[in-house]
């Protein structure tokens, strides 16, 4: 049949003379005017008149012509032409148009092809008006030549392309008695798409406000394009147009080119009155340069005569030229188009074929004209993308093209449909056939097979199988019934394939196509020619006699032939084929490779290592099976390490072709189980010959699969081949072409894959239709957990579809159906579907996010790996629990009428979320009338202003998310007071925050409230309702009998309000609890009432008194009794203030507490104060901190103690307060009277020199346990040396830590005479020879000093001698630690020299140059070593003469040395020496450390040795040792022989895969190791897996490091099953992995196993939003987490949302880090939120994300709450004035923080050097 739709038609003729035809007549609109009168006689033309613009009448006149039929247009056209001077393109179109003639040869090539011809006859007719007789001379001469050319190349063509060739896409030519008739003549049309990349020339050239709507439609990428669509749009704009077909080899290029060429001959392409076409491969042997006319006329048709008339011709008419380049991937010259792009060309210029091709795409060279190129994908020249107009992909065949050509093979022969039915029954040959090349292949191989009346056919399996065979059935024709046996066949022919496998191997490295006749062997072409395999053509490289070509007749062939050279060659080894063997270039980071035709290569040397293959190469190559089967293993083995390196999409795909081609079993199992979870594809075509090879991988395994599948255009047929896949258990496809028809093919395929449990179809075009199919095919999938279906074009009737059939689904976990566009209405009835679901569990909605949750199978609340384990199964069936989120859906007032009912008709609510919805009061209101009405509501929280609205219901214990917490007595602001052990089973919270209520909305709300009579909480803060408001709420607080807690915070109430609250203390007997924090004398933050609670222990009395610098005096009494507390915090005051409270509260007489932080008390005030203790009779604890105390109230503060015979234990922290030298004794006489408290902290005094003797005189009476803090109190080097004097002298004090830089610490630690450490720590004491002359006479009095720590104070190498000197009557063991700058520049023996020195045995011995360190343990009484044994034993070692005394020393010394830890240093022969013959071999040494040190190679490898006698080494790290895989085997020789080994460091070495598979070996037999650090050691996924084999057998492993490797998420994910079973795991480090989403997933399920886990290290995994929900989510279960790491992970807002809800249930947590996370300034206030409820939280860092002034400000206001939070960075975020200025203000009340960062945030730099300035604390600088 011939091209589809090209025939034309007299409209489609018109429609292109249209455009030209309407500018020329607008230039005599009365000539058309008069004529067309003529022509229509019977039409009116008044209307006419009123048309001004000529163009338009024109236009007009024409319509009414071309609607009078054919024979008027004619007869009008045929007119025009003999009347007018018309542009001659014009000319030709307008007599096409009239039908004059047909210039196709041959009569019957019309039977296909249009009945109009594209040009006229009568080129010679006469016109009327011609210009002069000269002009239409050369006119007519010009068009006889042009027409005698066009009729030649007519001629030429249909010689060269037409039906004497062989037909068909496969282009085979093979000889006439091997062909039906029939199929010569069919033509099957392929399947041609449009490419992604198409239209690039227009985007690029559209305007920049047009980028918006510049990008193609994914819908129009992959659609299909016919050939005529190809050329529609050909009009004479003078722009050139670039089409850009690419296709995969063998898809039929090359003759859909040639069928083009003919079907223009035959006049189906009138567009074009030229065609040409050009071959890469012939174009190859050009070495000259040619002008554009030599190129078209020597290299294709010479002109008979005239050419330069014929060439002037074309110039004319460019646009109606069609000029083919046919297979630019065989080019085998560089595209250089560099000096094409420096100017414009001239016709007689001449240039290589590059520029020639440039310039002509480009436009440079006949411009207008229609280039068509075709390509292998692989090659795609830069300059060509913003030139291609149209770029397409030739697919081949699909199912429906396969039947067709089949039918026409066979089509005369009896078994036709015999053959198809074949075909179609196996889906391996069907996708196969889909390859025209290769269905032509399989075809020969059928046919043959039918002849022979074979019933059972057994077709070849793999495609080089197929090629064999092809040859094999070749050779048997034209033997005819001679010869039967194979064998023979070969023999026969054996040295001519030879010849023709050295000429394909040869041409391909020579980058050569086409040959000669001087180039092969006649015995080779005779062969070759006989059987089909070289096709025979011209080959003109000028205008001269063309001369005899020669080429394969398909690049495959070649390649073929080439493989199967290097596996016969005797001259090709097994190094050479491995370095041959190498998947598809364009994946490989190499730019040139060794040959750039090679495309199947690969794939037929893996083919050839297949046993079927075996006896085909040892009868070729004349070799033993032992011989071709080494070289097959050689291929095998390159697959199998090919498997173990990164890949991409692409080049996996290659590698599963590979992998089919060799049909080896084990080999597929061993690649497939390397490549699990490796299979995401991304924005690449899929055939179903693709995905054959890829389910034979995955299926010959038995690992469980993921396949992702984003952008990815493939064949509805690939999803029938998917189907066969047994193993998948998570398929996802992302592309927007997946619509309805795709649904319903993946419907028919799902029930195939019983292991699928989750299931994405994303970003798609999915309507109701494709719902429908997918629904009821999913509901069938019982095994299914998760579906997710987000981005599609779900629409509101199929939400009920949806919950009716998944709620059959009993595994079902999830379903999502976000960004559906699913309106409220939808969203509603959402609800209620989930409501009736029984096993439904959670709707989320978020604007556009959707997701449903479901309970599952079986009832599983938690998730986790089914590791065998016996756990408690008798647990009781929870009783069901739904969670509805409605967040941001703008509901109305009937939707709020929706939720109460709802609420009221649904028992099984556990929390309803309707935040970021606009709620107005009413709307509130209505919330609140809910309250009675449902019973099992117990907390309502809503803020307008944050837009929050949450409403919580009573759940069973078994579906609590988080366990109770501990909260203090005093609990900070939002806090709630010693509520662990009760819950009241009527108790309801009410918290209407941030609201800005005015009086009107208060009186509404109060009506509502009034009725809520079950209240316990209310909380009514931050809504400025001022003091009237105040009285308003307490009009009828009295009748809510049930409430003991109201909160207040911020609504700007007086200090007459603060008395009036305090009063109700007394006057309201169920309130029992009130806290009040204001930040200024008007504006009040809280105030907080609760119920008192029981201590069952008793109740400690504690006073504290703060100075404005921190100091603090508490004091404890214990009773047993019930609370009345009374808080009142950051407020001024005066005496009378004080006064008046005081009065208040005596009248309390239950009041146990009080608590007055940051109020500015005066002295006076304090006295006041004071004065009333007494009347407090059950006062349990007084706390007043952060005030500025002056001496004299410290003093009387202390003293006041005394007043209460209840005061038990007492701490004392009394803190710049001015105290001096006569303030000491009377402060130590008051502490002595009731006995020293535990702690004193005198900081930021001015005791001086006089007052610390002062103080050291009374040391000597206290009698317990004391620590004293007097740093910053001026002390001199003569008081640290008074001090030391008295730590020698006294028997209580323990330790002594100075230091007299900036820091000024002076701390004395006191204990009882039981305690035996005596330490002593001088840091920077700027100390001078006198000092220190002095200091060692002190020291020599100090007997029992158990540790000495010296850093930076002067002290030399001489002094250190004299150190070791003074410290020789030591009577225990003793560490000595110098840290001084000559430590760098010793050598390692100098300083052994002077650790020999010390006095005792050396039982330690530290050096770290890199922190200027040496450090030595000493062990006392030293007992001498015979000198006799010690030489005996150093004469095994051999040492030189002149070292043999000191190695004799130094081996006396260290005869119990324990612990040898040296870092940066630099070992020579002589000390590596020591280091491997003296102290390695010592029996106790326990712990080596050797760390970035410097060592020769030969001395590593002896140093390595060495280990082998080490048998006691607990403790082993070689870290930055340069450590690569070589050493380890004899590592691992030493390994074996430390059976106590607990600790292996060999952190930022090079062992590699192979090093730690080694060392996994080895560690499969130590039982007791607890920490394995194997960071940044290139290792990748086979060490890691081999590591995590022998994991868990190590149930004492506590610290695991394996950061910054290289392994893939299969890796990751056969860590985390191991790691499951390390149940004592407490450090996990896997920073900087890429581990991705799918080894969080596994991690997320093995954290429950975990739960001794307390440092967990994710940093830079590639974390996205999908892992990192799971993995926050299972965080819970580890409880005693101290520290978490996640950042630089895109984890995603919902991954934030589900940290923050389980931050409370790490009461240990010290450090988090979230840097560059992408946390968004609303997310980020979900976790300050959570920060509060944090008690242990030191360090937050939250650098890099999104943080604006709103985060900024919630997080500062949690500040005060997180009382042990150290540091806080806020880098680079988005902070601006607001944010900083709310920072500082909070960071003034939190005494504790020592920094928060706030580098490169918007904050106008004025304002960051005032805060700074303010509070050095708040840092804007980078460093």
């Amino acid at each position: 049949p011939p091209l589809q739709n090209d025939d034309l038609d007299l409209e489609a003729a018109v429609a292109n003379a249209r455009p030209q035809l309407v500018e020329f007549l607008s230039h005599r609109p009365e000539w058309l005017l008069t004529t067309s009168r003529c022509f229509l006689p019977g039409v009116a033309m008044d209307g006419l008149d009123g048309i001004t613009n000529r163009k338009e009448r024109v236009s007009v006149l024409l319509d009414l012509l071309e609607a009078a039929g054919p024979a008027t247009w004619k007869q009008f056209a045929q007119h025009l032409c003999m009347e007018c001077d018309l542009p001659l393109d014009l000319e030709i179109l307008l007599m096409s148009s009239a039908g004059e003639g047909n210039l196709s040869q041959k009569p019957e090539a019309c039977t296909d092809g249009s009945a109009w011809s594209s040009v006229p006859k009568g080129f010679s007719r006469r016109r009327h008006r011609s210009s002069s007789v000269s002009d239409r001379d050369a006119k007519q001469q010009r068009l006889d030549s042009a027409e005698k050319y066009r009729r030649l190349l007519i001629d030429s063509i249909c010689q060269r392309y037409g039906s004497t060739r062989a037909a068909g896409a496969a282009a085979q030519q093979q000889t006439q008695q091997t062909q039906p008739l029939a199929f010569k003549r069919a033509f099957v049309n392929l399947v041609i798409r449009q490419s992604k990349a198409s239209r690039l020339k227009e985007r690029t050239d559209r305007p920049r406000g047009d980028a918006a709507g510049a990008s193609e439609p994914e819908e129009c990428v992959g659609t299909a394009v016919k050939v005529s669509d190809l050329f529609c749009n050909v009009i004479a704009s003078g722009m050139t147009k670039v089409i850009f077909l690419v296709g995969k080899p063998g898809t039929g290029k090359t003759m859909l080119m040639h069928r083009i060429c003919q079907k223009w001959a035959e006049g189906v392409l009138p567009q074009f009155l030229f065609t040409f076409l050009f071959e890469f491969r012939q174009l190859n042997l050009l070495k000259r340069k040619l002008t554009l006319k030599e190129l078209l006329f020597d290299l294709f048709l010479q002109p008979e005569d005239s050419p330069d008339e014929v060439f002037q011709y074309l110039l004319e008419n460019a646009w109606r030229t069609l000029i083919i380049f046919d297979g630019l991937d065989e080019f085998a010259a560089n595209m250089d188009v560099s000096s094409s792009s420096k100017g414009d060309p001239t016709l007689t210029s001449r240039m290589s074929i590059s520029q020639l091709f440039a310039n002509l795409c480009h436009g440079k060279l006949l411009p207008g004209c229609t280039v068509l190129v075709t390509s292998r994908p692989k090659r795609l020249p830069d300059f060509l993308l913003n030139t291609v107009d149209l770029l397409g992909e030739i697919w081949g065949f699909d199912h429906e093209k396969v039947e067709e050509y089949v039918s026409h093979y066979f089509n005369q022969h009896s078994f036709k449909e015999q053959a198809i039915a074949h075909l179609k029954n196996n889906t391996k040959l069907l996708s196969m056939c889909q390859i025209p090349a290769l269905c032509y292949v399989v075809c020969i191989c059928l046919e043959y097979l039918l002849l022979k009346h074979q019933m059972s056919v057994e077709l070849p399996q793999t495609m080089t199988q197929f090629y064999i065979r092809m040859l094999l059935i070749f050779i048997n024709k034209q033997q005819g019934e001679r010869v039967h046996d194979e064998v023979t066949q070969l023999n026969c022919n054996k040295n001519a394939i030879w010849g023709l496998c050295d000429l394909a191997l040869k041409s391909l490295e020579d980058k050569k196509l086409v040959f000669y006749v001087g180039d092969i062997p006649e015995h080779v072409k005779e062969f070759a020619s006989l059987h089909g395999l070289l096709t025979v053509f011209e080959v003109k490289t000028s205008g001269t006699h063309p001369e005899t070509g020669y080429a394969f007749v398909h690049l495959s062939l070649q390649e073929f032939f080439a493989a199967v050279c290097l596996m016969i060659s005797n001259r090709v080894d097994k190094n050479y084929l491995k370095k041959k063997f190498s998947l598809k270039s364009r994946w490989t980071l190499k730019n040139v490779t060794k040959t750039e035709f090679i495309e199947n290569f690969h794939i037929f040397l893996s083919g050839l290592s297949s046993k079927e293959c075996r006896t085909f190469l040892m009868l070729l190559a004349e070799q033993d099976e032992a011989w071709v089967q080494d070289k097959q293993d050689a291929i095998l083995q390159s697959l199998k390490k090919l498997a173990a390196t990164h890949l991409t999409g692409p080049k996996v795909i290659e590698l599963c072709h590979c992998t089919f081609e060799t049909q080896d079993l084990k080999v597929a199992q061993h690649i497939g189980r390397l490549l699990n979870f490796k299979y995401e594809f991304k924005n690449f075509r899929l055939t179903p010959l693709d995905m054959s090879a890829l389910v034979f991988v995955i299926n010959s395994g038995q690992d469980l699969t993921y396949l992702d599948f984003v952008g990815c255009l493939m064949d509805i047929d690939c999803l029938e081949v998917l189907a066969g896949c047994k193993t998948i258990e998570h398929l996802s496809f992302r592309s927007r072409r997946c619509g309805d028809d795709f649904a319903a093919a993946l419907s028919k395929s799902l029930q195939g894959m019983e292991c699928l449990k989750k299931l994405e179809l994303t970003g798609g075009s999915i309507t109701a239709e494709g719902m429908t199919d997918l629904v009821q095919a999913l509901s069938q999938c019982l095994q299914l957990e998760e579906i997710n279906l987000q981005d599609n074009r779900i629409r509101d009737p199929d939400v009920k579809r949806v919950m009716d059939l998944f709620s059959r689904m009993e595994k079902l976990k999830k379903i999502d159906l976000s960004n559906n566009d699913l309106s409220s209405t939808a969203v509603f009835l959402l609800a209620k579907e989930v409501i009736a679901c029984q096993n439904a569990t959670e709707l989320r909605v978020r604007k556009d996010t959707v997701i449903i949750y479901f309970s599952g199978s079986a009832g599983k609340v938690s998730r986790s790996l089914d590791l065998g384990w016996e756990e408690n199964t008798d647990h009781a069936i929870p009783t069901r629990h739904v969670k509805l989120c409605l967040q941001d859906r703008s509901l109305s007032p009937q939707h709020a009428k929706e939720v109460v009912a709802i609420l009221q008709s649904c028992p099984c609510l556990s929390e309803v979320d309707l935040s970021q919805n606009c709620l107005s009061v009413n709307g509130i209101c209505s919330l609140l009338k809910s309250v009675n009405t449902c019973q099992k509501m117990v907390e309502v929280q809503v803020s307008l202003c944050r837009e929050t609205a949450v409403l919580r219901f009573t759940e069973d214990r078994e579906f609590a998310s988080h366990p109770p917490r501990k909260d203090p007595v005093f609990s900070t602001d939002g806090q709630q007071h010693g509520e662990e052990n009760q819950t009241p089973t009527a108790s309801k919270k009410i918290r209407l925050t941030d609201g800005h209520f005015q009086a009107c909305d208060l009186e509404k709300l109060c009506a509502v409230l009034k009725e809520c009579s079950s209240i316990s909480e209310l909380d009514l803060s931050h809504n400025f309702l001022g003091d009237e408001g105040l009285l308003q709420l307490f009009q009828f607080l009295t009748n809510l009998k049930m409430l003991r807690s109201l909160k207040f915070n911020d609504n700007q109430i007086s200090l007459n309000s603060v008395f009036f609250l305090a009063q109700s203390l007394c006057t309201l007997e169920h309130i029992k609890t009130m806290n009040i924090r204001a930040r200024s004398t008007i504006r009040w933050r809280s105030s907080f009432l609760a119920h008192p609670k029981h201590i069952a222990n008793g109740q400690c009395f504690r006073y504290e008194a703060l100075g404005h610098e921190g100091s603090v005096a508490t004091l404890w009494s214990w009773e047993i009794f019930c609370f009345v507390c009374f808080s009142l915090r950051d407020c001024r005051l005066g005496p009378e203030d004080v006064t008046r409270l005081c009065q208040i509260l005596v009248q309390c007489p239950q009041l146990t507490e009080i608590d007055l932080c940051g109020n500015s008390l005066s002295d006076q005030s304090i006295e006041r104060l004071l004065s009333f203790l007494p009347y407090f009779h059950h006062l349990t604890l007084l706390s007043i901190r952060n005030n500025a105390f002056s001496s004299r109230c410290t003093v009387l503060l202390v003293n006041s103690i005394n007043l209460c015979e209840r005061i038990r234990t007492v701490e004392v922290r009394v803190t710049g307060c001015a105290i001096g030298q006569g303030q000491v004794d009377e402060l130590c006489s008051v502490l002595a009277r009731r006995g020293w408290p535990a702690e004193v902290d005198l900081s930021r005094n001015q005791l001086g020199d006089e007052g610390l003797r002062c103080l050291l005189d009374h040391l000597h009476q206290v009698p317990i346990t004391c620590s004293l803090n007097l740093s910053h109190n001026r002390i001199s080097q003569d008081g640290v040396l008074q001090l030391i004097n008295a730590f020698a002298t006294s028997g209580n004090t323990t330790e002594v830590q100075v230091s007299l830089c900036s820091k000024a610490t002076l701390i004395i630690k006191l204990t009882s005479r039981d305690d035996t450490r005596k330490i002593l720590r001088l840091a920077k004491c700027n100390f001078q020879p006198e000092h220190l002359e002095k200091l060692w006479l002190l020291l020599e009095k100090c007997t029992g000093l158990t540790e000495y720590i010296s850093s930076n104070n002067n002290v030399t190498v001489q002094a250190a001698g004299r150190l070791f000197c003074s410290l020789r009557k030591n009577l225990g063991p003793l560490k000595i630690s110098i840290e001084e700058p000559w430590v760098y520049t010793e050598s390692v023996m100098n300083l052994l020299d002077l650790a020999v020195q010390a006095y005792g045995n050396v039982t330690e011995i530290v050096i770290c140059k890199d922190k200027t360190l040496f450090q030595l343990g000493v062990k006392f009484p030293h007992c001498l070593e015979k000198v006799e044994s010690v030489v005996s034993r150093l004469n095994l070692y051999k040492p030189e003469i002149k070292h043999a005394r000191f190695y004799q020393r130094v081996h006396e010394k260290c005869a119990q040395l324990q612990e040898l830890r040296w870092s940066h240093v630099e070992l020579h022969n002589v000390e590596a020496e020591m280091l491997v013959k003296i102290l390695l071999p010592l029996p106790e040494l326990k712990k080596f450390v050797l760390t970035s040190s410097s060592i020769k190679p030969t001395e590593i490898d002896a140093l390595i040795t060495g280990f082998q006698n080490c048998q006691a080494i607990e403790d082993l790290n070689l870290g930055y040792m340069e450590l690569s895989s070589a050493v380890i085997p004899t590592l691992v020789l030493g390994l074996n022989e430390m059976p106590s080994l607990k600790r292996l460091i060999l952190n930022h070495n090079s062992i590699g895969n192979d090093g730690c598979s080694r060392l996994a070996e080895a560690l499969r037999n130590m039982h007791y190791v607890e920490e394995i650090n194997l960071s940044h050691n290139k290792i990748g996924d086979p060490g890691l897996i081999n590591l995590a084999a022998v994991l868990p057998a190590m149930q004492n492993l506590k610290r695991i490091d394996l950061s910054g490797n290289s392994p893939s998420p299969a890796g990751g994910e056969k860590l985390m099953e191991a790691l499951a079973y390390c149940k004592c795991i407490e450090e996990l480090l896997l920073s900087r992995n890429g581990f991705g989403d799918k080894t969080a997933v596994k991690l997320a399920l093995c954290l429950p196993h975990m739960t001794n886990l307390r440092t967990l290290h994710l940093q830079n995994n590639n974390i996205g939003p999908a892992g990192g929900m799971e993995l926050t989510t299972a965080l819970v279960a580890c409880g005693l987490l101290e520290e978490i790491s996640l950042s630089e992970n895109d984890l995603g807002e919902g991954s934030i949302r589900a940290l923050s809800e389980g931050l409370p249930c790490f009461q240990h947590l010290r450090r988090i880090d979230l840097k560059l996370c992408g946390i968004t300034d609303d997310a980020s206030k979900s976790l300050s939120r959570s920060f509060r409820q944090c008690p242990s939280i030191e360090e937050i860092i939250l650098s890099w994300n999104a943080l604006g002034d709103g985060g900024a400000q919630e997080l500062a206001s949690a500040l005060p709450e997180m009382e042990k939070l150290k540091m806080l960075d806020l880098e680079k975020n988005r902070i601006g004035a607001c944010g900083a200025t709310k920072l500082a203000e909070e960071l003034a009340r939190c005494p504790e923080i020592q920094s928060i960062r706030l580098w490169d945030n918007p904050v106008p730099e004025g304002l960051a050097q005032n805060l700074t300035s303010q509070d050095p604390r708040l840092s804007f600088s980078f460093y």
